[in-house]
C-alpha cells in the first residue's frame, strides 16, 4: 500500500495536464488518451487476476511503472537541457501514458486484493483499517509534495520516483506471497509455516 501511493500515482493523476503543459503537449488530448487507456487497461488487469497470479502481475506493473518513470524524467531532463525539443515531448507523453498503463494493470488493485486475503480472519478489520488508513496517508503525501517536487526538479521528481518503485520490485521479490488458487486458509497456513521457520 505505501509503494502503489509514493509510487507517485496520485501526483500524476491528479497533475497530469499540468505535466502535459510542462512537457509541452495537449493537455487535452493527453488527459482523454490518459484517461481512456486508465479504463480500458484496468479492465483487462481485472480479467486476467486469476490467471496471472497477483505477484506477476504486481512485479509487470511496478516494472512498468519504473520504465514509465525513466521515460517522462529523461524526456524532462532533455526539456531542462534544451536537447531535443521536439521530441521530448512526446517522450514525456509517452512515458506517461506507460506509468498509467503500468499502475491500472496492477499496482492500481492487486495491493487491496492481497490486503483482503493476507490478513487473519481475526484481525481482518482492523488490520485493513490501518492499511487503508496508511494508503491514503500515502495518497495525501503524495499529491502534497507533487507541485513542490516539481519546482524543485521536474526530471528529479520522477527519478525519485522511479526509485520508489524499484524498491517496491525488491519489496514484492521477497515479501509479497502469491495467493493465486489458494483458499485463506492456505494462506494463513503458509505465512504462519514462514513465520515459524524464521524463528
Amino acid at each position: 500500500m505505501v509503494f502503489q501511493e509514493l509510487g507517485g500515482i496520485n501526483g500524476v493523476c491528479f497533475y497530469v495536464g499540468d505535466i502535459f503543459e510542462q512537457a509541452g503537449f495537449s493537455s487535452t488530448i493527453g488527459t482523454i488518451t490518459y484517461a481512456i487507456l486508465q479504463v480500458v487497461v484496468t479492465g483487462i488487469g481485472a480479467s486476467i487476476m486469476d490467471k496471472a497470479g497477483r505477484k506477476p502481475l504486481i512485479l509487470t506493473s511496478a516494472s512498468g511503472l519504473l520504465l514509465g518513470c525513466v521515460v517522462t524524467a529523461i524526456a524532462f531532463f532533455l526539456t531542462a537541457q534544451e536537447l531535443a525539443l521536439n521530441g521530448a515531448p512526446v517522450l514525456a507523453v509517452t512515458g506517461i501514458l506507460i506509468f498509467v498503463c503500468a499502475f491500472s494493470i496492477g499496482m492500481g488493485a492487486v495491493p487491496w486484493l492481497i490486503m483482503s486475503e493476507i490478513f487473519p480472519i481475526n484481525i481482518k478489520g482492523q488490520a485493513g483499517s490501518l492499511a487503508t488508513l496508511v494508503n491514503w496517508f500515502g495518497a495525501w503525501l503524495c499529491s502534497y509534495s507533487f507541485n513542490f517536487l516539481m519546482s524543485w526538479s521536474t526530471y528529479g521528481t520522477f527519478i525519485l520516483y522511479a526509485a520508489i518503485n524499484a524498491l517496491a520490485i525488491v519489496f514484492v521479490i521477497f515479501f509479497v506471497p502469491e495467493t493465486k488458487g489458494k483458499t485463506l486458509e492456505q494462506i494463513q497456513t503458509a505465512i504462519s509455516k514462514e513465520r515459524s521457520e524464521e524463528r
